[in-house]
């Protein structure tokens, strides 16, 4: 009778080789541990993906974790700084203006495409003996005892490990599977992205433009560009992707005005459903959600990924710990450590999110003057911009050492 082969071991085991899964698999495997990443697709086809219309706007913080992992490099030529961020209402007295030299000479954050982040992980990754990638997999068994978690692939491959990370997302099958609930809430909006040119150069300026339905941004880009984030009401989103170029064109530039001269639309548009998911718990026997699979938030505050990546410096810091100390890197000890510091940071920007969202969702004049009165203090208020810059630049709260700029 023929008998199963023997399970591939591993220190760590990683489900979504996405841009979370990818950055955690690095920032481990350089440590030294042996990584498995398990994902659905070829790594060919996600390295040769086209451009989906998303960008990631990555904050100081994110940027000293990939540069701490030798990723930046491969992004650098491609990343465009954001000097500045303008904050409000259209026609309103409430603004706040942030400016980049009033906390230092570092930029606010960086905008780079999806694509190109994905290419730099994925060399970064394929560079690493450590780094496994079990692709295209998909997990059909898990099996978990006191010391290890096993799981089989359905492209028969079995890989054991101390631990499994689950990074696929907000809609994680993974987490469903392992009996981990999620708290779900539909915005009712659709995400609205494309890419537009303009005749005069954007200086660096990312500006986000709250209207009652829905917060407007544009972040700047390479080149005389700028990438639109524009969420709506899904029946209003769904009229406004239905407009033909120059009318779509025409209804982004009497919301922005022409402070860029004439605006033109670079290539398709694309839209997507925004949602809040919230996971009950961030880990479970052997088991460590990270980024969106822990809880996926509103893109009003551009902070999605970049809270991803505190999730992953500091699970690499705890596992490069255990192992400096020759302890187990997936046990309920190390991983209660993980959930115990991460659960206040995700709770605190849902919190903000979706309280940014509906408060600026609502028109009543008592809370428009309440916002604008609000903006206006922030903006005459040194102290408070600079606080508010650092948070946005990820230099707030407890952080790892990544992202600090310093070693494992």
């Amino acid at each position: 009778m023929a008998t199963s082969p023997a399970p591939s071991r591993f220190d760590t085991l990683i489900v979504g080789g996405g841009l979370t899964g990818l950055t955690l698999a690095i920032a481990i495997g350089r440590l030294g541990a042996r990584v498995a990443v398990i994902e659905a697709q070829p790594l060919e086809v996600l390295a040769s993906a086209p451009y989906d219309g998303r960008v990631t706007a990555i904050a100081l913080g994110s940027k000293r974790l990939l540069e701490g992992i030798g990723v930046w490099p491969g992004m650098a030529d491609a990343a465009e700084a954001i000097l500045d961020i303008e904050v409000g209402e259209p026609d309103s007295l409430g603004m706040v203006h942030y400016d980049h030299s009033e906390v230092g000479d570092e930029p606010l954050g960086w905008i780079v495409e999806n694509r190109v982040t994905r290419q730099a992980l994925i060399e970064a990754a394929s560079a690493l003996d450590t780094v496994h990638v079990a692709a295209p997999a998909r997990i059909d068994v898990i099996e978990r005892d006191t010391g290890s978690v096993e799981v089989g692939l359905t492209n028969g491959e079995r890989l054991r490990g101390a631990f499994l990370c689950v990074c696929e997302g907000r809609q994680s099958v993974t987490r469903e599977r392992l009996g981990i609930g999620a708290r779900r809430w539909s915005y009712d909006q659709l995400g609205i992205v494309c890419t537009l040119a303009h005749e005069r150069p954007h200086g660096g300026l990312a500006v986000e433009r709250f209207f009652p339905d829905g917060p407007f941004a544009m972040l700047p880009m390479r080149g005389d560009r700028s990438s639109i984030v524009w969420a709506l009401e899904t029946g209003l989103a769904r009229d406004v992707t239905a407009l033909d170029d120059a009318a779509f064109v025409a209804e982004v530039q009497d919301r922005f005005g022409d402070g860029l001269g004439r605006l033109s639309l670079e290539g398709p548009r694309w839209s997507y459903p925004l949602q809040l998911v919230w996971a009950d718990s961030y880990v479970a026997d052997r088991v460590a959600l990270v980024g969106d699979a822990a809880r996926g938030i509103h893109p009003i505050a551009g902070q999605g990924w970049n809270l991803a990546l505190r999730d992953v410096a500091a699970l690499a810091e705890i596992v490069a710990d255990r192992m400096r100390l020759g302890l187990d890197p997936g046990d309920g000890t190390a991983l209660g450590d993980y959930a115990a510091w991460r659960r206040f940071d995700g709770l605190a920007l849902v919190a903000v999110t979706d309280g940014i969202n509906r408060l600026f969702a609502n028109d009543l004049a008592p809370l428009r003057l309440a916002r604008e009165l609000g903006l206006a203090a922030v903006d005459h208020t040194p102290p408070a911009r600079r606080f508010f810059m650092r948070h946005a630049m990820g230099l707030v709260g407890d952080l790892p050492r990544l992202m600090r700029g310093e070693a494992l």
